[in-house]
């Protein structure tokens, strides 16, 4: 009888093992690939999360970037440094998803990949879990098995909001000259954005879209994208896949058992941004499970709180600010990032050092005349 199951070996589950496990809980990971596994993600992480954790994730990190060149078009160029405290880090998720499990593991979680979970039944006062190779149980679960995870629906959260995005990203190894320089494009795709991150050993180019879901090229788009850095994407293979972005605070409790990362939709609806807020899920939903086997009744109900508190109430203000930059994208470019501190005030929002409520009311009245 473990004190915790833990399903999906992301980000949340990687580090609610690693916290719980420091604790002295009994834990297991179940995750049904083999790790470590490739994970279509652009990669950028705030070094911001190192607040909630004790270890160096030096070798997690690929590249460091400290400067965001901006386009429109593909002209109308904006370059200018971030200026966080510390540079954004660029990892491979499969490198840094591995890394956070070991780091769990090396405090006494235990790790079953390579096992996918068939089912899940409540006994009473804990949880029966059905792999594909047996049967373990656990006082509590942890449900961090993703935006197609079945994990919400068998646990009954059939009416929560969602709100899907789509994306192609493309993984293209080649020499990097600038590892400090994270590439934006706006204009070639509706209601969204494209990417070009560096690694040390090449580049996560992507797109996607956050709101609406009318139809577009995305391999067509992405193509001409990469032409323009000299890249040709038709010999490396794509992966398209769904985002979860929050869409307004809900319910992420059950009986023993809480929602944690993209299984419960943390990821931001301007940016998309889902390793930082899936990690503080983690960190949250290790802190609750902790105190409710120390007899807290009300643990996991306070963890829909704290994160509907904590992560949900600035999310509104970033859906606001994505209704109207998607929306409005050319004004949004003209008054938002060709702003003189405007690259600096976003770059402090993604590092936690401000929070969206702080800026987005100002912004928006640049973008919307009579706003407020």
């Amino acid at each position: 009888m473990y004190d915790c199951i833990i399903v999906g070996a992301g980000p949340a589950g990687g580090t609610a093992a690693y916290h719980l496990a420091k604790k002295g809980r009994s834990v297991l990971v179940l995750e049904k690939d083999s790790l470590p596994r490739y994970k279509p993600c652009g990669g950028g992480v705030s070094s911001a999360i190192a607040q909630w954790f004790d270890f160096d994730f030096s070798p997690a990190i690929s590249a460091k970037v400290d400067t965001s060149r901006f386009t429109w078009k593909l002209e109308d160029v904006v370059e200018a440094k971030i200026g966080t405290k510390e540079p954004i880090w660029m990892v491979r998720r499969e490198v840094f998803d591995h890394f956070l499990v070991q780091q769990a593991q090396n405090q006494g979680a235990e790790l079953q990949d390579n096992t996918e979970v068939k089912g899940i039944e409540f006994k009473t006062d804990y949880w029966q879990v059905t792999t594909a190779t047996g049967t373990v149980t656990g006082r509590y679960l942890i449900a961090a098995d993703g935006v197609k995870g079945p994990m919400a629906k068998w646990l009954g959260f059939k009416d929560r909001k969602r709100r899907l995005a789509g994306a192609l990203e493309v993984e293209v190894i080649t020499d990097v000259p600038n590892k400090n320089l994270a590439h934006f494009e706006f204009g070639l795709i509706k209601n969204g954005y494209l990417w070009n991150f560096p690694k040390a050993d090449g580049y996560s180019i992507g797109v996607g879209t956050f709101i609406g879901n009318k139809p577009q090229d995305f391999k067509k788009i992405l193509d001409e994208y990469a032409k323009s850095f000299d890249l040709d994407i038709n010999n490396s293979k794509q992966y398209g896949h769904a985002i979860c972005l929050w869409d307004g605070n809900q319910k992420l409790h059950t009986q023993n058992a809480v929602l944690a990362g993209e299984a419960a939709c943390v990821v931001d609806p301007f940016t998309a941004e889902g390793i930082r807020p899936s990690i503080f899920s983690g960190v949250l939903a290790a802190a609750s499970i902790n105190d409710a086997l120390t007899g807290n009744i009300n643990a996991v109900a306070n963890y829909t709180d704290a994160i509907n508190e904590q992560w949900g109430n600035d999310m509104a203000w970033s859906q606001k600010l994505a209704g109207a930059f998607y929306r409005f994208p050319a004004i949004g470019y003209k008054v938002g990032v060709k702003h003189p501190a405007g690259v600096q005030i976003m770059g402090k929002v993604l590092s936690g050092e401000l929070s969206y409520g702080d800026v987005v009311g100002r912004a928006l009245k640049r973008l919307i005349p009579g706003f407020g």
